[in-house]
């Protein structure tokens, strides 16, 4: 990822989780994003585009669960779970398709 989309989906992610108005936790919301991107890659979406607005949006998603998460604990929420794997089967199925 550049770091014009990786500040594209910051500005998102800040809005998601509800930080907007500080810069306080931009580094770490930015490793966060990387990781999540880096993750999603692992859960089998080779093809990840963080160009791609569908593809932004499962990176936010993802991301913000992270983010919650890490007081939580809470499992991935079934939104997430299916957008993510409706990804990657979108995925397998144009490259077996």
């Amino acid at each position: 990822m550049t770091s014009e989309q990786i500040a594209g989906i910051l500005s998102r992610l800040k809005v998601d989780v509800g930080i907007k108005g500080t810069t306080a936790y931009d580094e770490r919301l930015q490793q966060i994003i990387e990781s999540s991107y880096q993750s999603i890659i692992e859960e089998g979406v080779a093809t990840l585009d963080a160009s791609n607005e569908r593809d932004i949006e499962l990176i936010v998603m993802y991301s913000s669960w992270v983010w919650n998460n890490r007081r939580t604990g809470d499992k991935m929420s079934q939104m997430l779970s299916h957008n993510l794997y409706n990804r990657i089967f979108s995925e397998k199925a144009k490259i077996n398709g």
